[in-house]
Formats: structure tokens, C-alpha cells, sequence
């Protein structure tokens, strides 16, 4: 959703998946800036998805043709030989994640990183931002709630088999932090979380989330 600052550094960075043969779709929620028209020449298809990442993520699992699905944000790279990486891992489980970097000068994201993948491997329940993957014959989809869907999408899929947690790790933007204070973004994260696991709406918690944003 509006990423003409950088969706072709992204595209261009699976131009090395492109030319094995994987497909690279970008599902675009709506964006009012260049990101369709820069994405074209540097992706399989384009489409137009409802806005929401678990809509969008929908739409292009639902146009993809591959046996393995790999949910991208577009301010987020893979490490060199992912698609071996998951290939392997998909012999004997059914998901996975990788570990993540977040690309940043401040110290304290270091351990947000850190943090992140440590609790993934406790719990098996990892974040967009992880490139989550998944066999599609297991794939059913993300609920369709505006946040939370991928920690409700990693409890649904901990029911088939525990993910495969990648050490490699991929390399996703701390602007969202950087952004918005980085210790207010993680407090703020953190008590999402807890709301949520307590029981509180995801349509509530997104409404938070974009109001102290």
C-alpha cells in the first residue's frame, strides 16, 4: 500500500527467484501513488486486492500457481537461497518463518530482533515480518480480521504441525519504529498483544493501533 519509495529495491532484490522460476505476484490494497505502475515490469502479475493485509495476502495466495506460498512485505528481503531454505524445510512440516534483522542504527531494535526470534521459537507463532511460509496444500487462508491475522494464523496452523524456524534471517525496515519512537512501538505492541490474547476484538485493537500510531 503505497510503496512507490520502494517497491522496485524489493522487486528487484526477487529478480534471482524470478529467473529460477518462481512467480512473484504484489497484491496491491489500493495504493493512490506509482506503486502498480512501478511494480508491473518487476513482478508476474499485479493485482488489485482489497485493502488489509490479510485480504491482500488472500488475494495473491489465491493467484499464485506454486506449491509453496511466501508471504512478503514489500519493506522486507530474503536471504540468498530462501526458496532451497524452504524447499527443505517444507519436506517435513507444513510452515515456517524465517528469523528476522531489523534494518536500523538504534541500538535497542537489535534486541527487539532478538526478542522476536527467541519468542517465535518458544511459542511457534512469528509475525509478518518473519516471511511466513506454507505448503499450499495446508494453506487455508488468513482469518480476515485488520491485525492480529498472523498471530491467529500461526495458532490455526500450530494444530497441523509445529513451524519450521529458520535461522537465516531476513532483513525488514525499522521505520514503522524509528518512525514513531521505538520504545512507544514496542510498549504499544506489546499491549495489543496482551489485549488480544485476552479476548479483545481485532477490529477494536486496529482501531488502537491506528489511533497511537
Amino acid at each position: 500500500m503505497n510503496e512507490a519509495a520502494g517497491i522496485a529495491r524489493c522487486l528487484e532484490a526477487l529478480a534471482p527467484l524470478r529467473a529460477c522460476g518462481h512467480e512473484v505476484i504484489v497484491a496491491d490494497g489500493g495504493s493512490d501513488d506509482r506503486t502498480a505502475e512501478l511494480a508491473a515490469p518487476l513482478a508476474d502479475r499485479v493485482i488489485a486486492a482489497p485493502r488489509g493485509r490479510a485480504r491482500q495476502m488472500n488475494a495473491g495466495a489465491a493467484a499464485a500457481r506454486g506449491a509453496a506460498l511466501v508471504f512478503l512485505h514489500a519493506d522486507t528481503r530474503l536471504p540468498p537461497g530462501a526458496d532451497q531454505l524452504i524447499f527443505s524445510s517444507l519436506r517435513g512440516k507444513a510452515w515456517g518463518r524465517f528469523d528476522v534483522r531489523i534494518e536500523s542504527g538504534h541500538p535497542l531494535l537489535r534486541v527487539v530482533a532478538f526478542a522476536m526470534n527467541q519468542r517465535s521459537r518458544l511459542t511457534g507463532i512469528a509475525t509478518g515480518d518473519q516471511a511466513i511460509f506454507v505448503r499450499r496444500d495446508a494453506f487455508a487462508g488468513f482469518p480476515d480480521i485488520p491485525l492480529m491475522e498472523d498471530i491467529a494464523f500461526c495458532a490455526a496452523m500450530k494444530r497441523i504441525s509445529r513451524p519450521a524456524c529458520l535461522r537465516a534471517r531476513v532483513t525488514t525496515s525499522g521505520r514503522r519504529w524509528e518512525r514513531d519512537g521505538v520504545l512507544r512501538t514496542v510498549l504499544l505492541m506489546w499491549r495489543l498483544r496482551l489485549a488480544y490474547f485476552l479476548g479483545a476484538s481485532p477490529d477494536e485493537l486496529a482501531r488502537r493501533y491506528v489511533h497511537k500510531a
